[in-house]
């Protein structure tokens, strides 16, 4: 259900941020809803917390910096917080912003625009959302491997899950591969 980018060269910024959501949702599904209350200090957020804020923080983002087509703020999070429903809203914001990523320009993704208090490039602006949630993806990873939960795989494999052909680097040999 990925679509195909106006312009081939920026394919890669919607396979990407397609690849970077399934990513994000199957982290999720590793908690219940029992789950979405806990903490492992008193200084982090919450499982709950964590997950509306990639919810909202998404929307403003792509409603503020990239002028993406976005719903009402009050409509974003499910009126019921369970782990289901957050998966599937963020399922569905996400295959709205594919759309609009794949129906960009060069020009457009090359235009400066104000993030916060600088100016970048939109390219750049991206980016840093992919790394935003990659940031809380690792951030909810920590949280299952502290609970006991199974992490699953996102680049590679886990200690929990891997596979036939996989080839994880842990020597100075595999490294040294060319």
């Amino acid at each position: 259900m990925i679509p195909q980018a106006s312009e081939a060269a920026y394919q890669h910024v919607v396979d990407t941020y397609a690849s970077e959501a399934n990513k994000l949702i199957s982290v999720w599904r590793g908690f219940s809803d029992c789950d979405l209350a806990y903490r492992p200090h008193p200084k982090s957020s919450t499982v709950a917390e964590i997950f509306q804020h990639e919810l909202l923080s998404g929307r403003r983002f792509f409603a503020e910096f990239l002028k993406a087509p976005e719903p009402q703020g009050s409509g974003v999070l499910p009126p019921t917080l369970t782990v289901d429903a957050c998966c599937q809203r963020m399922r569905a914001l996400v295959r709205r912003r594919l759309d609009f990523l794949a129906s960009r320009t060069p020009e457009w993704w090359l235009e400066e625009k104000d993030f916060f208090d600088v100016r970048r490039e939109r390219i750049w602006i991206f980016w840093r959302r992919v790394l935003h949630t990659a940031h809380h993806r690792s951030q909810l990873s920590v949280y299952l491997r502290l609970l006991g939960k199974a992490v699953p795989p996102t680049y590679g494999p886990t200690a929990d899950v891997s596979w036939s052909g996989a080839d994880p680097t842990h020597t100075v040999e595999a490294s040294e591969r060319k």
